[in-house]
Parts: C-alpha cells; sequence; structure tokens
C-alpha cells in the first residue's frame, strides 16, 4: 500500500477506533515514520497519547505489531483496553496454557492479531515467530528499563537488541515518559537503532496541581485532602512495604477503601489489588512504586508521594499516573530530610552511585523550592517555561521572606557549641531547651545557646534548618551520622554581620490541591452525569471491564453538556469511535431521552417523527435518509416504539427463530444489560439491531 493511502487512513481509523477527531502534537507525524518504515524513539508524558503511536499503525499494517512490556500483571489492563476499542489483541506470557498460546501463535501466524503484548522473559517462547513473515512492527514500551541510566533498570530488556538484528527491515519504535539525554542515547544503542528519529513531545501535564509539603502529621493531612475527595480514586506511593500496610491500616480504621501493593505479596496478590483498582472496587492504593505502570486508568484523580521519590524521572512518571482524561488532578508531595538520608543509604554500594545521588539532590531541590515548580520540573527535561505556571503551591501561595539573620545566627552557634557532631533533630532540641535522655546524658544543657529558641516550634526550627543547608550555610555529614556541619559561609553569618533571608513556614493543614478543582466539578456534573456514570458502571459490571474502558469520565462530562440524541451526534463525542456507538449508543441516547424527558426538554420528539414516517409507509432506509440519521438508529427507535405500545410490525424487522435464539441467548446469559454479550454469543453472526429489536419483543411479552 502506498503512503498516501496510508495516510488517507489515519483520521478515519483514528475516529472509528480511538474516537478522536484529531492526532494530539507529534501523534500524526510519529505515525506516519512508523508506517514508512523507520525506526523511533518516542518521549511522551504518560496520559500523552504513547499506545496510539503503535496501535493505529497496527490496525493499517498487514501483520501483527509486536508490543514489548515490562510486567505480566499490567498487559491485561492494555489487551482489555484494546479489545473494548475492537482492536484484535492479546498478550503472550507464562501463566497461560500451552494450548493457549499455540493458539495465539496460530492466530499470529495467520495475521489475525493486530497486537501480541509479550514480557522480555517470554520472547524465546515465540522464537519461531519473530520474523519479518509474521511481524510488521515492533513496539518497546516503558523503554527507558533497558538503561541503566534510566530510574526503572531491568536487566532483562537488555537482551531486546536481538530484534533489530533478526529483523532488520522492521520498523522498531521504543516509547518512555521520562528519559534524559544520557538514556535516550543507551536506548538507541542498545536496541540497535542508532539512526532513529527522536520526538520528544512537551513534557507539561497543565491539568496537574503540584504540591509539596513538610512531612510532619501527614497521615493527619493525607486524611483531609481525601476527604475533600470523597468519590476519587487515587495512589499513595510509600517507600516501603511496611508504610504501605499501615497506612493502609490507618485509611480502612476511617472507612475507607484502601489497599496495598508490593513485592511482599503473591502474583495473584497482587493482581487481586490492581483489578479491583481499575474496576474502581477499591478506591486507594498504598504502593512501592512498581504500581501503575502501564495501567491507563483514566480517572485517577490524585496522587501521593508519602515519602519523596529517589529521582525526578520516577517523581514525574508516577504524577503522571494521575488525570490522564485531561481533567484537573493533583499532585502533592511529603518531604523529610529522613526519607533523603534514607534514600542516600539506597544508593550505597550502588554501580552509579555518583548519579544516582545527583539525581536524589535535584529532587531535593525541586521538594525545597521557593520557586515555580513546573518550571523546575520541565527544566529537568530540558523544557523551558517563560511564565510561572500558576497551578502549583508556590504559586498559588509565594512564601513570605523575612530576615532570618537572628534566627540563622541561633542555629549555626549551637551546630558550632556541640562542636559539629549533632544531627538536626539534637540541634533543634537543644534550641528548644529539651530535658530528654539524649540532651542531658551529652551535658548538651550546659551550653550556651541552650532554651534560646524555645518560644519556637520544633517543625519550625526544622523549616529553617533545611533553608540554612540549601543557602549553603549548614551542611549535612552524611558519612558522620547525619551531623550538621558549618560551611565556609557560616562565618560571614556568625561574625562578619551578613544578612540571611528565610521564608515562614506554610500551614501543613491548608487547603491543598486545586482550589478550582470542586467548584469545576459541580459546576460540570449535574444529575445527567450521574446518571451516566451509573449505566457506564452497570455497563462495566456486566462486561467485566473497567467502567474507563466503557468511556472515560471526560467523554462523559462531554455526553453531558451536548447531549446527542442521534448516532451521528453521538460520534460527534471526544472518545466515541464505531465500534463504542454500535455496542453502547442506543443505551446512553435512551438514557438523555429519558432524563429530557424527565426535565419536559423538546428535543424527545425524535422517537414521534420516526413513527409518524412508519405510519407514512417509509421503509428504514427511506427514514434514515430523510431524518439524515443511521439504520442504527432507527431501529432503536422502532424497538422503542414498539416497547411503548405502538402498533408496529416487529416482525418485518426480525424473524420469529431470531427472536427464540435470543431469548435462549439470554436465559444462558442471565439477561446481561448490554448487547456486546449476546454478539459475542453469536459469534458476530447476529447485527446488533437485530438482538435489539428480538429484545424489545421479549421485553414486552414478559
Amino acid at each position: 500500500m502506498s503512503l498516501t493511502k496510508y495516510k488517507e487512513q489515519l483520521h478515519p481509523t483514528l475516529k472509528k477506533y480511538f474516537g478522536y477527531d484529531s492526532f494530539r502534537p507529534q501523534q500524526e507525524t510519529i505515525i506516519s515514520s512508523v508506517l514508512e518504515q523507520k525506526d523511533a524513539l518516542v518521549i511522551m508524558p504518560t496520559g500523552g497519547g504513547k499506545s496510539i503511536c503503535f496501535q493505529l499503525p497496527s490496525l493499517i499494517f498487514p501483520k501483527t505489531t509486536l508490543v514489548v512490556s515490562p510486567l505480566i500483571a499490567l498487559m491485561k489492563d492494555q489487551v482489555d483496553g484494546c479489545n473494548a476499542n475492537g482492536i484484535a489483541a492479546a498478550y503472550f506470557n507464562s501463566s497461560q496454557s500451552s494450548e493457549e498460546q499455540q493458539e495465539i501463535i496460530t492466530k499470529i501466524t495467520k495475521s489475525e492479531l493486530n497486537l501480541i503484548y509479550v514480557a522480555p522473559e517470554s520472547m524465546p517462547a515465540l522464537d519461531n515467530i519473530l520474523n519479518e513473515t509474521y511481524i510488521s512492527c515492533i513496539a518497546i514500551d516503558e523503554a527507558h528499563c533497558i538503561s541503566s541510566w534510566g530510574h526503572d533498570f531491568r536487566p532483562s530488556y537488555q537482551q531486546l537488541g536481538f530484534l533489530k538484528k533478526k529483523m532488520p527491515n522492521t520498523p522498531i519504535i521504543a516509547l518512555t515518559a521520562t528519559a534524559d539525554k544520557a538514556t535516550r542515547q543507551d536506548i538507541v544503542t542498545q536496541l540497535n537503532i542508532t539512526k532513529a528519529e527522536q520526538f520528544i513531545t512537551s513534557f507539561d501535564r497543565k491539568n496537574i496541581s503540584l504540591t509539596v509539603r513538610p512531612a510532619d502529621g501527614r497521615v493527619e493531612q493525607i486524611l483531609n485532602f481525601i476527604d475533600k475527595r470523597p468519590k476519587s480514586s487515587g495512589i499513595i506511593y510509600c517507600l516501603s512495604r511496611k508504610t504501605t500496610e499501615q497506612l493502609v491500616s490507618k485509611l480502612k480504621a476511617k472507612g475507607l477503601k484502601a489497599d496495598a501493593y508490593h513485592a511482599g505479596l503473591s502474583f495473584d496478590e497482587r493482581t487481586k489489588v490492581q483489578e479491583n483498582f481499575i474496576f474502581d472496587k477499591t478506591k486507594i492504593v498504598c504502593a512501592t512504586v512498581a504500581f501503575g505502570m502501564g495501567i491507563d486508568k483514566s480517572n485517577v484523580r490524585w496522587v501521593i508521594h508519602y515519602n519523596m521519590p529517589k529521582n525526578i524521572e520516577g517523581y514525574y512518571q508516577e504524577i503522571g499516573r494521575g488525570g490522564r482524561d485531561g481533567l484537573a488532578a493533583s499532585a502533592l508531595l511529603f518531604h523529610s530530610y529522613a526519607d533523603v538520608i534514607q534514600l542516600r543509604r539506597f544508593t550505597e554500594g550502588a554501580s552509579n552511585q555518583e548519579v544516582q545521588i545527583a539525581k536524589l539532590e535535584r529532587m531535593k531541590q525541586f521538594a525545597e523550592a521557593t520557586t515555580c515548580r513546573r518550571k523546575i520540573l520541565l527544566s529537568y527535561f530540558g523544557e523551558l517555561l517563560a511564565e510561572n505556571c500558576g497551578n502549583c503551591d508556590v504559586c498559588k501561595s509565594p512564601p513570605q521572606v523575612f530576615d532570618g539573620t537572628v534566627i540563622a545566627q541561633k542555629i549555626l552557634s549551637t551546630i558550632a557549641r556541640v562542636k559539629e557532631t549533632e544531627a538536626t533533630g539534637v540541634i533543634i532540641d537543644v534550641l528548644r531547651g529539651a530535658k530528654n535522655a539524649a540532651i542531658i546524658e551529652k551535658g548538651l544543657e550546659t551550653i550556651k545557646t541552650y532554651g534560646i529558641g524555645h518560644d519556637i516550634s520544633w517543625k519550625d526550627w526544622q523549616h529553617y534548618i533545611i533553608q540554612l543547608i540549601n543557602q549553603g550555610y549548614a551542611e549535612i555529614a552524611f558519612q558522620n551520622h547525619n551531623a550538621l556541619q558549618l560551611t565556609a559561609f557560616s562565618k560571614n553569618v556568625l561574625f562578619n554581620a551578613a544578612k540571611v533571608s528565610l521564608t515562614k513556614p506554610i500551614e501543613a493543614l491548608e487547603k491543598i490541591g486545586n482550589p478550582k478543582e470542586k467548584a469545576t466539578k459541580k459546576k460540570k456534573t449535574g444529575d445527567l452525569f450521574e446518571r451516566l456514570r451509573i449505566l457506564r458502571h452497570k455497563i462495566a459490571l456486566d462486561e467485566d471491564i473497567p467502567a474507563y474502558l466503557v468511556f472515560s469520565d471526560a467523554t462523559l462530562q462531554a455526553i453531558e453538556q451536548f447531549r446527542p440524541m442521534t448516532d451521528d451526534e453521538f460520534l460527534e463525542i471526544s472518545g466515541v469511535g464505531q465500534r463504542k456507538l454500535e455496542v453502547y449508543g442506543d443505551l446512553f441516547i435512551n438514557e438523555i431521552i429519558a432524563f429530557n424527558k424527565e426535565k419536559k426538554d423538546k428535543k424527545t420528539d425524535t422517537h414521534k417523527v420516526t413513527y409518524e414516517l412508519y405510519q407514512q409507509g417509509l421503509t428504514i432506509d427511506e427514514i434514515s435518509e430523510k431524518r439524515n440519521l443511521k439504520s442504527t438508529t432507527v431501529y432503536s427507535h422502532i424497538a422503542k416504539l414498539y416497547g411503548d405500545g405502538k402498533p408496529i410490525n416487529i416482525y418485518d424487522f426480525v424473524t420469529k427463530s431470531e427472536v427464540e435464539a435470543v431469548k435462549k441467548a439470554k436465559i444462558a446469559l442471565e439477561e446481561p444489560a448490554t448487547l456486546k454479550p449476546y454478539f459475542d454469543h453469536f459469534e458476530e453472526q447476529l447485527d446488533y439491531f437485530k438482538i435489539r429489536l428480538a429484545l424489545a419483543v421479549l421485553d414486552k411479552e414478559k
């Protein structure tokens, strides 16, 4: 097929399978490059639309696209999402029986699959089909895993360089949300795609508000935060398994639906937690960092970091799991020096220890910033933001600066008087005049500065000490039990009257996140939105898929706003493709009609117009043409009119044997609420409109 022909297919394919009228930045260019058989490295933020860059070409290529994904547990979510859009996809891994695996291989040899997802560890079992006879394209998802410079290195990824050698004419597209220059170079080198064009889109996720808070009382702060968002889903990232378990216990004690996710759980336990979260049975997951990679759950409204991440790449990727639908989301990070110290310990002995420490330092600088946080975040990835973002805590509440010279002198003098041998906690205890065992045993109550800061709270002293460290007036001797030590600048403050500016502490329990979030939700989500959400939930339960795979929250909001009454109008909604129109369209349209009827909306006359034309003797095709509606919409009107008791010759449109077949299927399937189970039952041989008409007959009989 010619490239021109390929390009003519791009927009129709995008709308039919994904429901979008236009591509996001660079998507079309990337897809065109892949279709031209060129290698590509794609750096695109989480939620930026990476998957479409290989899923859409897979619908145009004649053979199967191989997708390498790092975690077996996450493939099902990807495959379910494809299947929900009418894309033939499957995964291949060790959890399947040999019969299941052979069936998948057979489908690949017959070009019956658009996409096959596989983990690196399972690649040897596919060796017989890993050639250009069966594979059109190769996608390496989460490609940063291949690089020891990356933040989530996986040795199993380093074997993937053989793919280009084995299939030199097959395009390879490597994709990741986060990769600095060193990691990007490592990816293309190890995959043997050194000539790959690099596509780097904007890292700016404007819909995510960024907030950092001191870690004091963080459980109370988290409960306060969640209380303001009672119906929303979120992820809380923790450094240790123990912390996830303890936090879950505290959340459950407050009646919240929460689960822990970490490597100490069995594969089945982790899978269960993940599925409960995806299916909205669990609202909150407290997890170590592995959770969330590759999950397309679009309605995660917030992400909390209970502990500070070890680098900006990890932080950026994790907060990106919130707000994938483009609606407002919140990212809250708790920062403490205890976390910094623990993370430094983790780096000890690592082969790239210096790199890890440097990245941790950048993360710490982000957490302690007094300037626009988004500017810092984006600059790390080489993207410059001209204006302050207005959607981070620093922009919303700029810190108040004051002359902190006297406070600085008290701190530095105390550090000097304890001979630079004590850590932050002891320094604060001396300043506040504490009488605990450590102070008494060391005789520190006798030094001159003991008790001179009793009028300032412990956490405020901590806030000021952190600022002095950041400004270079003191430093932590990590090798000496984290003792605070003076620097070359300290003398200027103590003896040369140098001035020190400090910022006042921020009240930890003040409102966190996007203040407009609640107002926006109230404005947009009325009674109809809730009804659409309930309908979506019923469909999801019936089809055993996550609710967001039916429609995202953003699509539901658009449906509520525009209230489509016809198939054509429904297709205009972003996120509605041809397949979802056929499967769900009439259910949502009928819900809108019922809602409007209750509100006495004049739009409910649409069925009446169809009935009048039917009475005039027009055929379905004639009514469809006259009303500029799809025939499937007219058939849904006929089914509704028949159910409402209008004199419709229903058997003009569906045979008695078809009604009988649907009746048997209804019993066998235990009366599913949606049409898809019937459609699958009849192996796609009975049209949706026939099923709909037959059900109308059966409902009337009942």
